[in-house]
């Protein structure tokens, strides 16, 4: 990496931090300028494709796992930062897997299991969605399954 102020390749790291899951941010000082800049690093993955109950391939996009887990817990005294915790985790848990082709269900199913620890009325909600309930029996028997 060349200095942005001088061109030269002389820098050294004077503090880093995560930013979050995939980013590192470098606070960087050039030896033959002294000027201090800031970089910011990804973690570059092998893109995740998501295999469709339909059969059809897309790639993974960590808003639709988001989006899902803000409406099930949407009026739940859940935090923002708790539902991207959850969103990171999940995300973290794919990549760990080494697949780079991933059902919709095994993601689903990482979901569920987090909300389950996290709020169980949002819980129910993203159950009740993802597994498509049909009556209020199945609600009875997921809500069994929790006590």
């Amino acid at each position: 990496m060349k200095c942005p102020f001088c061109g030269k390749n002389s820098l050294r790291v004077l503090e880093s931090r995560d930013v979050n899951a995939s980013t590192l941010r470098r606070r960087r000082e050039c030896t033959n300028c002294e000027n201090r800049f800031t970089t910011y690093e990804e973690i570059e993955m092998s893109p995740i494709r998501v295999i469709k109950k339909d059969g059809k391939i897309e790639s993974f996009d960590r808003n639709k796992v988001r989006d899902g887990v803000l409406i099930a817990c949407e009026k739940r005294p859940v935090t923002t930062e708790q539902i991207n915790k959850v969103v990171i985790s999940i995300e973290k848990g794919l990549a760990k897997k080494g697949k780079k082709d991933i059902k919709t269900t095994m993601i689903g199913n990482m979901v569920m299991a987090k909300l389950k620890t996290l709020d169980k009325v949002a819980y129910i909600r993203f159950a009740s969605v993802y597994k498509e309930f049909e009556d209020v029996n199945d609600f009875k028997e997921k809500i069994k399954e929790l006590k």
